[in-house]
């Protein structure tokens, strides 16, 4: 059965690349003035991810093993990204994700605001949270082929030993 994703046209809500990336950048260009701590916590690390993003996009190129297998995709596949524009996991992540969607034309990756789409991101928890990037590949049907988030394994294991440690 389709996930709900694919119902009312809440795909095609999904953002592109660039609309997203439209979003960060506007987001980032806000007025510090009369914003509450919590507000201007999430400005400054929005500001520090829209570097990030820049910086890992200039930079990155697909290796040809990793675009071997992406070339392999040969169905059409929508890729779900929940994401935020705060998210430092998610900025040192989405440029990676993209190249590798932008590899293939069977690939449609939409991005989601997690914060205006939380009926969705409970569908996706990592250990019960919200956790983001949270990265979801559905075929042409809308049905779940994989999930990924939000962060790669070895990195994931670190945090956690990190947190335990205080």
């Amino acid at each position: 059965m389709a996930h709900r994703f694919f119902e009312n046209g809440r795909i095609q809500a999904g953002l592109t690349p660039l609309q997203y990336h439209k979003i960060l950048e506007e987001q980032a260009a806000a007025d510090p003035e009369n914003l509450s701590q919590e507000e201007t916590e999430k400005l400054t690390y929005t500001q520090l991810n829209l570097h990030r993003t820049n910086r890992i996009s200039r930079t990155f190129k697909l290796d040809e093993d990793l675009g071997a297998l992406i070339d392999q995709i040969d169905q059409k596949q929508t890729w779900m990204l929940l994401t935020e524009p705060w998210c430092g996991d998610s900025a040192q992540n989405l440029p990676y994700i993209s190249a590798m969607a932008s590899q293939n034309d069977n690939i449609d990756l939409r991005l989601i605001l997690r914060d205006e789409n939380l009926d969705i991101m409970d569908d996706f928890l990592t250990n019960g949270t919200r956790s983001i990037p949270r990265l979801v590949v559905f075929d042409q049907s809308g049905n779940e082929l994989a999930q990924w988030g939000p962060r790669p394994q070895e990195a994931q294991k670190v945090f956690l030993e990190a947190k335990e440690a205080g």
